[in-house]
């Protein structure tokens, strides 16, 4: 069972897909430096930009913040040969007054844009080429400029709902945050 689709039962948490019968806590956990200091896209599709580092990400957030994950699933203190693609479900929960919201993260801490894609085919076989392709090219375009990165902003929950919405579309909604580099022009941006 993928980690996306197991309940995380909380007072406060709504799982993306609450199967019943399987019992899952979250747990709160330190993040792997490596994770913490990589670059991420917020579109797992088509990114338009590369953002980071999750770190800055983390604390620009204006209320408390605590990274959890799903007790049966801890991640691996390092990522996985260069061999054996690797990901892993972090969850940034930042607990506001009035909502709570869940940035749902995949570490991919350790895979290059061509294990990206090969990732991917195996679970979207003819699809995947068509599809992440032209992405798979500007992701290692940003990694030669020194924007790599190695996790994915996959979903946003706030009060128990999922965003209708990119992640990528709502970070650049009244300048939630800033990316660092332009997928689609190819450059740093200036912050």
């Amino acid at each position: 069972m993928n980690m996306m689709t197991r309940p995380l039962e909380s007072p406060r948490f709504q799982a993306v897909s609450t199967p019943a019968s399987v019992p899952c806590f979250p747990v709160a956990f330190p993040p792997a430096d490596k994770f913490l200091s990589a670059n991420f896209v917020a579109d797992e599709t088509n990114p338009s930009f590369v953002v980071g580092p999750v770190k800055a990400f983390a604390a620009s957030r204006k209320c408390p913040t605590a990274w959890l994950y799903e007790a049966d699933r801890k991640p691996p203190a390092e990522a996985a040969g260069k061999e054996i693609p690797m990901e892993y479900t972090a969850y940034l929960e930042e607990d506001c007054p009035h909502k709570i919201v869940y940035y749902v993260f995949i570490d991919q801490r350790g895979l290059t844009p061509q294990q990206w894609i090969e990732w991917r085919q195996r679970f979207q076989k003819n699809k995947t080429e068509e599809e992440y392709g032209s992405t798979k090219s500007k992701l290692e375009k940003a990694c030669v400029a020194g924007c790599g990165c190695n996790a994915d902003l996959r979903f946003i929950q706030i009060n128990g709902q999922l965003l209708n919405k990119s992640p990528e579309k709502y970070l650049r909604t009244g300048g939630r945050f800033v990316p660092l580099y332009d997928l689609n022009l190819q450059k740093k941006l200036s912050r």
